[in-house]
């Protein structure tokens, strides 16, 4: 896990040595910016600020496309309906099939405004994920006092997430080389059986956990970072950078 989570990190770059709770606040704010712009300037502009920040903080492209892949589909998603079922000003008709499909300019727009603000709100998380390690975003999280519980039950679940990916690579390279995956009934019969496995593993993996952690004094109250005071040239960047896309928002 902790491999994982630095290789996704570039922990030299400016943007990662920043408190996770100031990333995280302001990031909070700009989302909140974002979401209620009712153009499109400013959600572009965010996105393409935080997509050139991903950018130069090393992520590949293909793992950037990857992270985006799937709110673009539901951006396109929107946009199509918005276009076809809402609007009132026809823009163009289509016949498919003999059913005909009428075009709203007021739809496109309309879809075209909520595209990017899932664009924007999308490119900020993606900045915050990738320049923050998971343990120190959840113990920022819990510092903005989010109920322990989700706060627990994510870290226990990104903890062993990585262990039954590991059982799981264990299972499939199993069945490949005694070709479980050789026809289409065949493949699906060991996907099948792969998942019930996973299935068990958990199950039992859960049980030993709990008992572990019991016997080791857990309570229920997971320790998190100790965080160190804030720093005031962090504090005076994030309210500054904040009060500039207030500007340029209301521009």
């Amino acid at each position: 896990m902790h491999h994982f989570t630095r290789q996704m990190t570039n922990a030299s770059h400016p943007v990662s040595r920043l408190d996770p709770r100031v990333k995280l606040l302001t990031a909070v704010a700009l989302l909140v910016m974002v979401i209620s712009c009712q153009g499109l300037g400013f959600p572009l502009l965010i996105a393409f600020l935080c997509t050139g920040l991903c950018l130069t903080l090393r992520i590949p492209v293909k793992t950037l496309a990857f992270r985006f892949s799937e709110p673009l589909f539901i951006a396109t998603t929107v946009l199509i309906l918005k276009l076809f079922f809402a609007g009132s000003l026809p823009l163009f008709t289509l016949t498919i099939a003999g059913f005909e499909l009428v075009g709203y300019r007021d739809g496109l727009m309309e879809g075209v405004r909520i595209a990017s603000r899932i664009v924007g709100g999308v490119s900020l998380l993606a900045v915050v994920g990738f320049s923050t390690p998971f343990t120190e975003l959840m113990a920022a999280l819990s510092w903005l006092r989010v109920p322990q519980v989700l706060v627990d039950v994510a870290l226990f679940a990104w903890r062993y997430l990585f262990l039954l990916l590991e059982d799981a690579q264990v299972v499939y390279n199993a069945q490949r080389n005694r070709l479980g995956y050789v026809g289409y009934r065949r493949g699906l019969s060991s996907f099948g059986t792969l998942a019930g496995v996973l299935v068990i593993k958990a199950f039992d993996n859960s049980q030993s956990i709990t008992t572990a952690m019991v016997q080791r004094g857990y309570d229920g109250d997971m320790p998190m970072l100790l965080h160190k005071p804030f720093k005031s040239a962090e504090v005076f960047c994030a309210l500054l950078l904040v009060l500039g896309m207030t500007v340029i928002r209301v521009i």
